[in-house]
């Protein structure tokens, strides 16, 4: 199992693209900000969750 530090040290390389409205971006960028997270980062921790949930 890799330390949380090799984690950071790994380039993250792939990138997923969506569409959704511009009011509901907005929105949760903003509530990101409110939270002093990032929209990027919630997203990540979402799909980590959903796989440990929902995954094998």
């Amino acid at each position: 199992m890799a330390k949380k530090s090799d984690k950071k040290s790994n380039k993250k390389d792939s990138q997923l693209i969506l569409r959704l409205d511009k009011e509901d971006r907005d929105a949760f960028v903003k509530l990101c900000k409110d939270q002093d997270t990032s929209a990027a980062r919630e997203i990540r921790r979402f799909i980590r969750e959903y796989l440990a949930e929902n995954g094998d």
